[in-house]
């Protein structure tokens, strides 16, 4: 006969007894959630976000939706995109932890939600904000998302940019020089970098890809000529030690920025080749046209795609053989 064994906890309660704590615990839930609920869940997530320094000053967020800069100046803060709009109040709760007073400006890398989410709040704030014309505009009037077949509404009037611009410009702040500058058709049509020369580091938004594929928003005006062109113009800034801040992954350095823009010259080549023959993605694809190029894709088709309808709107400016 096989001994027993014996545990040293407590003969269990009865289910009545268990029945009463269980309420008595929920009770005490309830008024502890009512009473403090909304500062728990904020407290919370705003932990959720990261917040790390990448130079004197200069401090990288995570966990919004985007990478988010922020630079403590005299005059206020200078934040580069301000994440997705459900991370806005986790983020605001960010801002206020980090040195520099109130955010004196905001900056949109582009137009997509993930940037953009914070505009609103912030610019009731007072914050100014700064962008290109393009992305002004489709926050001003809507546009269409073809991927969801949606009309995307304009933001509130105090999440619109108050301050466009079409190809360069500086912003002083206090004593803080910011100098911006737009990456014609590189993700979107209303891509811009944001350099702070005193730090010596660019934000880029999603024209510098080191983690996810390459996104290319050809129903929004992105291609891979105008990545090339302003990936180019990227290296041209700063110097040997000059880093640059994605929307999503790591900071960078130059030698990144060089090896994409190794690996989209090698593609753009390719595809042109391709593209004289009338072929379609699933062709170029079944082609090799992404293979060997040093990095592997997680969605192969899609990229392909993407781009094949971004060369077919530059179809007759490609090469002098394609009308």
């Amino acid at each position: 006969m096989r001994s027993r064994a014996y545990s040293a906890q407590p003969p269990p309660a009865s289910r009545d007894s268990v029945d009463r704590r269980s309420v008595l615990r929920g009770l005490a839930s309830g008024l502890a959630a009512a009473t403090f609920g909304g500062a728990v869940r904020f407290a919370r997530a705003a932990d959720a976000l990261s917040a790390a320094s990448v130079a004197p000053g200069l401090t990288l967020i995570g966990g919004a939706g985007a990478n988010i800069l922020v630079l403590a100046t005299d005059a206020g803060k200078v934040v580069v995109d301000g994440g997705a709009a459900a991370s806005s109040k986790a983020l605001q709760q960010k801002l206020e932890e980090l040195p520099g007073g109130r955010v004196a400006a905001l900056f949109n890398t582009h137009w997509h939600l993930e940037q953009v989410g914070a505009n609103e709040p912030l610019g009731a704030a007072g914050a100014t904000i700064y962008a290109h014309a393009k992305t002004r505009q489709r926050l001003t009037a809507g546009y269409y998302l073809a991927a969801e077949d949606r009309y995307q509404p304009p933001l509130a009037p105090a999440g619109r940019p108050t301050q466009a611009f079409h190809t360069e410009a500086t912003a002083v702040v206090g004593k803080t020089k910011v100098s911006y500058g737009y990456l014609l058709e590189a993700h979107t049509d209303g891509d811009i970098y944001v350099f702070f020369p005193d730090v010596n580091v660019v934000a880029v938004g999603d024209v510098v890809s080191p983690q996810r594929d390459p996104e290319f928003d050809w129903f929004g005006g992105g291609w891979l000529g105008g990545r090339l062109d302003s990936l180019n113009r990227l290296l041209a800034l700063g110097d040997k030690d000059t880093r640059f801040v994605p929307s999503v992954g790591p900071v960078v350095g130059r030698a990144q920025v060089q090896a994409e823009l190794d690996m989209h010259s090698k593609l753009f080549g390719r595809m042109v080749e391709h593209v004289r023959l009338g072929e379609t993605a699933a062709d170029m694809l079944k082609a090799g046209v992404l293979d060997g190029l040093g990095r592997s894709f997680e969605d192969p088709a899609k990229l392909l795609y993407d781009l094949h309808k971004g060369f077919w709107a530059h179809h007759n400016t490609l090469t002098h053989d394609i009308v």
